[in-house]
């Protein structure tokens, strides 16, 4: 009779077992693998966890401690295990799915290790001591995720430079390849995919696909895509911490650079806009003396340490360079003149909307124009552009317009966001959970992003009470009516507000300002 309630413990203690470390690997993994990244979650995002597990863990070791009869705690303990577990359950699709490469494969690999060992104590030695362990493995799970990379640590590291070997061995067998490195605190993607659009007029081009700005995103880019016949690549590098440009740099050694901002972006990690600064300024010193250096001039904080580099400027306020006059903006797109540093210049008309999107369709076109290409040549693929997902992406359906800005927002994209909404004709509303990642400021920039959308919108949507409550402060102090705004828990509950609006025949043009991930 104890061998099968020992069975039955097992199968309870390996099911809550699989579903906690299912979930904490998760978050990990969308943590970035950063383990001080995610022991910061964890203190913020596991606490009922670690509440509920301690209690189970207690009530074990008082049972096996005050019980003579093994079965006792034996039974109580895997049913307290067992509903526990519950919480951990998948609730619904998530938004980015847990992806199980190599490297997750390894880690439950070394999990699983660490877990068979209190099933071979329950078999082997006293269930006094057995099942508070059980309890106790359960309860350290976020911690044993941790462990188990620290484990892996040693073999992930060579497995890693084994790849980045490979990366700049391929690199070396293309010696007449031009890499482009394209960073910036927002940007950086929609000026990767237009410059791909026009480069193609002319070269051979490779960009590094979707949000692979990272160095192993690079890594596989260069390893699974790069051939010999590729003209130009397209790299893009993101950071959310000093020295993670510096380290893309030292495996691709751009030889042109594009910085398309410097803003209030993953302060949290950061730590200062001027980390930010330093950050992206690695790129300027990668290529300094040898290639091109592309900078935004109408950003203020790229303006600062402008004059430590040789570069080619482009904006709509500044004219030190490649810039845009004429600047026309609606629903259905834009039109513009970009004037080249040379005294040329050239008409465009894009279907994409924003002055955020002409900016970086000037850095696109400064940058094909000083690689040969004509700025003529360049009329047709301006206008065939099309938007990048979840940049300002303009979606008609039916009776209503989508302005898709849901990728990753930050103050100054938000702003941009809100001058694109306001230019255009109907009802204007604003669905948003807030924006993250910004420190010490994050209360003070989310309220000025309320203040913002106050007088811009008719109606606005917050996803998450808590989460949005100071851009609802920043509404409300702005005199804006409480009754045009809805606070909800969930997308799907606010865009459902959204879609029962009466609008009096006006064209609803809703606007969807970032989506937090499912660690958030």
């Amino acid at each position: 009779m104890i061998n099968l309630f020992k069975i039955i413990s097992v199968i309870a203690y390996l099911f809550a077992a699989c579903l906690s470390a299912r979930h904490f690997i998760h978050m990990f993994q969308l943590n970035s693998y950063k383990p001080k990244v995610q022991v910061k979650w964890l203190f913020s995002h596991a606490s009922t966890y670690m509440v509920v597990h301690f209690i189970v863990l207690v009530i074990a070791i008082a049972l096996s401690a005050i019980c003579t009869n093994a079965l006792i705690p034996l039974v109580l303990s895997a049913l307290l295990i067992l509903v526990s577990a519950f919480p951990q359950l998948p609730k619904g699709k998530d938004k980015v799915p847990l992806k199980y490469t190599a490297r997750v494969k390894r880690l439950i690999v070394t999990l699983a290790i660490l877990y068979i060992i209190p099933i071979i104590l329950l078999f082997t030695i006293s269930t006094k001591i057995s099942v508070p362990l059980m309890a106790l493995w359960i309860f350290l799970v976020p911690w044993m995720v941790l462990l188990a990379n620290l484990i892996n640590r040693p073999m992930e590291l060579a497995i890693n430079q084994h790849y980045i070997n490979d990366a700049k061995r391929i690199l070396a067998d293309c010696p007449n390849l031009t890499v482009i490195g394209i960073t910036g605190s927002f940007g950086k993607t929609s000026v990767k995919y237009f410059l791909d659009s026009l480069l193609n007029v002319k070269y051979n081009v490779l960009k590094t696909p979707g949000n692979f700005n990272t160095p192993l995103g690079v890594v596989k880019t260069i390893r699974g895509s790069l051939r010999a016949t590729h003209d130009i690549f397209l790299c893009e590098m993101g950071a959310k911490n000093v020295g993670d440009i510096k380290e893309i740099c030292d495996i691709v050694h751009p030889t042109h650079g594009i910085i398309t901002s410097v803003g209030e972006m993953h302060l949290e990690s950061f730590g200062s806009i001027e980390n930010v600064r330093k950050t992206k300024f690695e790129l300027a010193d990668a290529v300094k003396g040898k290639g091109m250096l592309f900078l935004n001039m109408d950003n203020e904080n790229i303006q600062s340490d402008a004059s430590n580099y040789e570069h080619i400027s482009y904006g709509i306020d500044d004219r030190s360079g490649y810039y845009v006059t004429d600047l026309s903006i609606s629903e259905k797109g834009s039109g513009f003149t970009v004037h080249a540093p040379d005294g040329r210049s050239c008409e465009y008309r894009t279907p994409l909307i924003g002055r955020h999107n002409v900016i970086n369709i000037c850095g696109a076109i400064a940058v094909a124009n000083s690689l040969g290409i004509a700025l003529e040549e360049l009329k047709a693929p301006v206008r065939k552009l099309e938007s990048v997902p979840h940049r300002l992406q303009l979606i008609n359906k039916g009776d209503y317009t989508v302005i898709d800005d849901a990728y990753n927002s930050n103050p100054s994209g938000a702003k941009a966001a809100l001058e694109a909404l306001s230019m255009t004709d109907g009802m204007k509303i604003l669905v948003t959970p807030g924006m993250i990642e910004l420190g010490s400021r994050q209360y003070e920039l989310n309220k000025e992003f309320g203040s913002e959308a106050a007088s811009v919108c008719d109606y606005v949507a917050l996803v998450g009470s808590s989460q949005t409550k100071p851009i609802y402060d920043g509404l409300t102090e702005a005199g804006y009516p409480e009754d045009k705004i809805y606070v909800s828990e969930s997308l799907n509950e606010a865009m459902g507000a959204v879609y029962s609006l009466t609008t009096d025949g006006k064209r609803k043009i809703i606007l969807l300002e970032n989506d937090l991930p499912d660690n958030y």
